[in-house]
């Protein structure tokens, strides 16, 4: 009887985890405020940085296309060619490609 509960226990968890996708990629901007991504990329932006606005219409072009998207998320990760951005640097692969996902999506 206990590896039907034991069984239970892992379907229910299983599931719950495929519910939970959707607010992963709701929860971005969230994400983006954590990271403190709205420091350089909110208003006002800082410096030379591109606004949320500007990425998300840029990448919108491509929405759909998962090469761009990973080559979008191996940029924010490697940093702009001429300077390190040591915040894109240290973040996870994982919250990259939330962020990049997100932006890809419309940023919203």
């Amino acid at each position: 009887m206990q590896h039907r509960t034991a069984g239970a226990h892992w379907v229910s968890l299983g599931l719950a985890g495929l519910l939970l996708v959707p607010l992963a990629s709701q929860a971005s901007s969230s994400l983006a405020a954590e990271m403190g991504c709205y420091n350089c990329h909110g208003t006002p932006v800082r410096g030379d940085a591109p606004s949320f606005e500007r990425l998300s219409a840029k990448y919108a072009r491509r929405q759909g296309d998962a090469a761009a998207e990973q080559h979008a998320v191996d940029e924010l990760l490697r940093g702009e060619p001429l300077r390190h951005i040591p915040v894109h640097e240290h973040l996870s692969p994982e919250t990259a490609r939330r962020l990049v996902h997100w932006l890809f999506d419309g940023g919203k």
